[in-house]
């Protein structure tokens, strides 16, 4: 039998603590909060509209909402544009390269999905990055324990944590992966996804918001996989190192969440490999999937 050098058995031990760092990332998701104000003597002013019309108002804006995450424009934009990202090494230890590599990431997933946006006719602005090194409150609410990346869409930021577990056994397909994710609930919220996602929460019962909440998970689960797809074979996605991470969120995916909110491990798995073997925004369409797909 042939022995396992020692130094693969370290290699395989560091990406499986840094796997397990990564999958406790708590994504933070706070709704935007849209306020108007048309002066006291208006608001004085204003009869409220009678009941049946209210209702049929709210019912229409429910469905228009509803047709941007169902048939969003981004869905029939085809492959993700591959940008040739190589955000280069990530040595241990280093909080320089540490932050450079969660920099040069993000700025190509701003330059993948802002030509991706550009081919479905919609406008697009990037998210704001913030690396921390300890828990920050933001503007969606206290930093949750564990957390490791939060976006908050009120001031449509990404905030990406560098833990010492991390910074001592980086895993740079992992992090990349998480990166990726946080940045597709920015998709969801500039797309007008998310516009549906908060509308039916607001009426929506405990089953139904932690299946609006699957939906939303798995949809930004994949699509970060299919932005891993554009780097397919290289030094940073491996072939090996994809199966192995996607089988790993098979086993343990589920295991960082109280309830069911992000998906079954399986699930999970399925909607990675999904995007990563389709590589097209219109493969994540969780919306418009059979429910028992989205369980």
């Amino acid at each position: 039998m042939n022995s396992v050098p020692k130094s693969r058995l370290l290699t395989l031990a560091a990406a499986v603590l840094a796997l397990a760092v990564a999958a406790t990332a708590l994504v933070m998701v706070l709704a935007d909060v849209a306020t108007t104000s048309t002066g006291i003597a208006n608001e004085a002013q204003q009869l409220p509209s009678p009941p049946a019309k209210r209702a049929r108002e709210k019912a229409g804006t429910l469905l228009a909402s509803k047709a941007l995450a169902v048939a969003n424009p981004l869905y029939k934009t085809g492959r993700l544009a591959d940008v040739n990202c190589a955000p280069g090494d990530l040595p241990a230890g280093s909080m320089v390269a540490y932050r450079r590599f969660l920099t040069r990431v993000t700025a190509c997933l701003n330059r993948a999905w802002a030509a991706q946006f550009r081919k479905a006719g919609m406008p697009f602005t990037k998210p704001r990055l913030r690396i921390i090194t300890s828990k920050v409150r933001t503007p969606c609410g206290a930093w949750n324990t564990g957390a490791d990346g939060v976006y908050c869409s009120t001031d449509r930021t990404m905030y990406l944590m560098i833990s010492k577990a991390q910074l001592r056994n980086p895993f740079p397909l992992g992090i990349t992966r998480l990166v990726a994710h946080e940045y597709g609930h920015h998709v969801q919220q500039v797309s007008g996804i998310w516009s549906y996602y908060w509308a039916a929460r607001t009426t929506a019962g405990r089953s139904k918001r932690l299946q609006l909440s699957r939906n939303s998970e798995l949809q930004a689960e994949c699509f970060s996989s299919v932005f891993m797809s554009t780097m397919k074979g290289t030094s940073l996605v491996t072939l090996a190192d994809w199966a192995y991470t996607v089988s790993w969120f098979r086993k343990n995916g589920a295991k960082g969440w109280p309830q069911n909110d992000h998906g079954r491990g399986p699930t999970q798995a399925a909607w990675m490999t999904r995007g990563f073997t389709r590589g097209t925004p219109g493969s994540c369409n969780t919306w418009a999937a059979n429910p028992r797909n989205v369980t």
